[in-house]
């Protein structure tokens, strides 16, 4: 029976055999340095690249555009009880987005 390294090793040997991974980007190339790599929890590298490279990001990512469209809003209302909805819910998702950067920085994963 083979292991799971084995069943990999064979598959990547067949598809470097069929010229298949000639198409893929860096193929026979160094892989480019990427600073942030060093920076994410080891843990989280290979999660993170793989999104990456999917072209999808982290949920971090989505609360970092939301915050910014919410302070595009409270620039712009002028009614105040919307102001104040505006902010509330702007301060509730700073507060999320500390304590999952603070979770990522002490534990390395949510």
């Amino acid at each position: 029976m083979r292991s799971f390294d084995d069943e990999i090793a064979r598959r990547l040997q067949e598809a470097a055999d069929s010229g298949e991974l000639q198409g893929a980007k860096g193929y026979g190339k160094p892989t480019p340095e990427d600073p942030a790599w060093d920076a994410t929890p080891k843990a989280l590298r290979m999660p993170m690249k793989i999104l990456k490279d999917a072209g999808a990001a982290p949920p971090e990512i989505a609360m970092f555009h939301e915050r910014a469209q919410l302070r595009q809003q409270i620039a712009s209302v002028t009614e105040s009880g919307e102001r104040r909805r505006l902010q509330l819910r702007l301060v509730e998702l700073e507060a999320v987005i500390a304590l999952r950067l603070e979770a990522l920085r002490i534990n390395g994963n949510l």
